[in-house]
Parts: C-alpha cells; structure tokens; sequence
C-alpha cells in the first residue's frame, strides 16, 4: 500500500491546484478518482496528517449512506478521525447501491482491484484533506467486512489495522493467510444475515464461512500457539476476547447481544483498540 500511496501522490501533486481542492465530499458530490469515487466526513478542527477511518458499506449500499450512520460517524469525528466511505461497484443491474470485488470466483460483470482502488482513494484524500496514510483503519459492515477480511488476508500491511463487522470469509475458507495482522472481528450473537456459523445463499451456490474456522486461519497467521484466548474483557455490551501471538500482530473478537448491524459503542471500542495495537512502544510506556 505504502508505495502505491507514494506513486499515486505523486502524480496527484502535479495536478492544478483546484482539481484537488475542488469541493466534494460529505455533502457535496462524491469526490471522483480514475477507479471510483468517495465521500469523506471530517473532524470539527481539520489539520494536515489527519488519522481516518476508510469504511466500506454493505451488499447494496453507498458511501453516501455509510455517512448517513451519523452515531457512528460523529463518534469518530468527534476523536479527530475523517470517515472515508468509499462506493462499491455496481452491485444488479437496475439497482442502486454496490459491492466489493473479494470473491474471485463471483461471475460479475465489473470486476475491479479494490485494494488498487483503496490506495487511491487514500492518496487522493491526502491531497485534498492532508490524511495521513499510515495512520487508517480499514473497517466495513457485512459484505464490507468481508471485502476487510480479504484484503487483511493478501495484504496484512496494506494498512495500519483492520476491523471487519458482521463479516468473515466464505466457503472454501483460504487455505492460510499472510500475516501477522491487527485485526478486530465484531459480531452480533442473533445476526441471522450472516450468522456464526455461515449459511448457504442462492440454494448452496454461494457458502458463507464459519466465523469461529476465520479467527482460526488469523491465529494460524498471527503465529499463536494455541486456540483459547489469552485474555478476555467486556466493554459495556461487548464480551471480548484476545490473542497475543508474534509481534507485530492483534488478534481481538468482540461479541454483542443485538443482529446484524453497526453496534452502539463500536467506533468508541474500536478506536481504543486502534490505538493501543498501533502506538509506538514510547506511547505505550514500554522501553521495547
């Protein structure tokens, strides 16, 4: 990611001044790249190497609907972090809304290299918004958390942290995964769209995973040298369970009682945990 980052900046630098500030974003039209488009919601006190979130929407949505989270999106904004919500692909023909490319067997028409097209919406917004690249959680709900797990599996450094919800991989799992990886899986307990255990869609041709088999594969890529947790907490209605392994990995699952959706409290959880995973051992107080 770091050196697609650079190259695109780069050539994103030579543009005329008002093709990069021209005025997109939250509510504005999409901010337009040569692979697809984004908006963006901004903290209160903007600056230049602004932290961010880049958070992909579900199966039919949009970017402009990922911001229209607004108990979401303020609570991130709120903690100085932009919200980048980038558009999926055309996801039916007639229908409005998108999805992600992760599955390399799904007969699509359009088909596109989201992890490319993540870089670029990234340069872009440091362009135009002074984000800073290596300081982006990549997170998404449902199919957005699937297209995080399978990015994180190809490309562990492609960004500082991962944060999948409602969202693992589908059947067949992947054999391995690169690794080591800072990852935080959230799940709901009653989520029925995709449940724990998975579920087949479109009479079997289509097979969602195991959660339980994916934190399976993360442990085996994180180097962990056994299965049961090395420590557990709760975070208001989050039961969470974590794995230290090898350094420079992060292994959480966090469990809350509701459905499938984007839990009260998630953004507050997961930037703690982001911060903590990415701080560097003189901001944790360690001499490491």
């Amino acid at each position: 990611m770091k050196g697609v980052v650079a190259v695109i900046v780069a050539c994103l630098v030579t543009l005329p001044f008002s093709a990069q500030a021209q005025t997109c974003g939250r509510d504005d039209d999409a901010c337009e790249t040569p692979m697809g488009s984004y908006r963006i919601a901004l903290p209160d006190v903007p600056g230049q190497d602004l932290p961010a979130v880049l958070f992909l929407h579900g199966a039919g949505g949009t970017g402009r609907g990922t911001l229209s989270m607004t108990g979401t999106i303020d609570a991130i904004t709120d903690r100085g972090y932009a919200v980048i919500a980038p558009d999926g692909l055309p996801w039916r023909p007639g229908r409005r809304g998108g999805i992600w490319s992760f599955l390399p067997d799904a007969q699509r028409e359009q088909r596109r290299d989201e992890g490319a097209f993540f870089a670029e919406v990234i340069s872009d917004a440091q362009a135009r918004y002074g984000i800073d690249p290596d300081a982006v959680l990549l997170a998404g709900f449902s199919a957005g958390g699937f297209m995080v797990n399978y990015l994180a599996c190809e490309t562990p450094d492609a960004f500082a942290a991962y944060a999948p919800i409602s969202g693992g991989f589908w059947r067949p799992h992947p054999s391995d995964c690169a690794g080591p990886v800072k990852l935080l899986h959230t799940h709901g307990f009653r989520d029925s769209t995709v449940p724990l255990e998975g579920r087949p869609l479109q009479s079997g041709q289509w097979l969602q995973g195991d959660i339980f088999e994916g934190l399976g594969i993360w442990r085996a890529a994180n180097g962990c040298a056994r299965p049961d947790p090395d420590g557990y907490a709760s975070t208001d209605q989050f039961m969470r369970r974590y794995w230290e392994c090898q350094p420079g990995s992060a292994l959480e699952f966090a469990l809350f009682p509701g459905g499938h959706g984007v839990p009260a409290g998630w953004a507050d959880m997961a930037l703690d945990w982001f911060e903590t995973v990415t701080a560097s051992p003189e901001e944790a107080g360690t001499t490491d």
